[in-house]
């Protein structure tokens, strides 16, 4: 919505184009842009070439990218199953790497480009309990200063947001005592908004 109130155009991505996401579309038209959302799985490297592919086309340029795909499924490391594993680092890191390998290409023609993980605080500190979610938002760093190194020369810059404790639909399913030790760690002794973290990205 912040890129949309300072007039980008906007286009993302879900697994499924459902009743929410639609009234994301409308929301994000009424700040007088175009919006549209696409089915598509961000951790299938596939898909998410396709699905480029079909941005551009609707839109005729991609001049920011933010990946921002993220789930936890969280649990001490050593009683963490491989799929608890891999479904993380998939989602998490692979889908960014995926929708920077489809977007390079449009951002190196058009000269210029921006590139956003978003990473967390986990990702530099760690966490007991996440090393799934931590090793993936860590990467996530690692990966946008590679590319920045890579790209810059283009015109392209690629940096990280690293969020402390931000109050989403997917914080909300910490528990009370989770949610009261995070608060804790922060001078405000409240986790921060979705809006907090727009303000960096735009």
């Amino acid at each position: 919505l912040k890129f949309a109130s300072e007039g980008a155009n906007v286009a993302f991505t879900d697994l499924v184009i459902d009743e929410n996401a639609q009234n994301t579309e409308k929301e994000l038209a009424e700040k007088g842009v175009k919006a549209k959302g696409y089915a598509s799985n961000a951790a299938n490297f596939d898909d998410t070439e396709k699905v480029v592919a079909e941005i551009q086309k609707d839109f005729g340029r991609i001049d920011i990218l933010v990946n921002n795909a993220g789930i936890t499924r969280d649990g001490l490391m050593m009683r963490m199953t491989e799929q608890q594993w891999d479904v993380v680092i998939n989602v998490n890191l692979k889908s960014a790497f995926n929708f920077i390998h489809a977007c390079t290409p449009i951002m190196m023609r058009q000269k210029t480009g921006s590139i956003i993980n978003m990473a967390s605080v986990v990702g530099v500190s760690g966490n007991a309990g996440q090393s799934n979610y931590s090793a993936s938002k860590a990467g996530l760093i690692g990966l946008a200063k590679s590319i920045a190194k890579e790209l810059g020369s283009r015109g392209i810059r690629a940096n990280a947001i690293a969020p402390g404790f931000i109050i989403t639909d997917m914080t909300a399913q910490l528990s009370d005592e989770v949610k009261a030790e995070w608060a804790k760690a922060i001078p405000l002794r409240r986790g921060g908004t979705p809006e907090d973290v727009a303000n960096v990205a735009t």
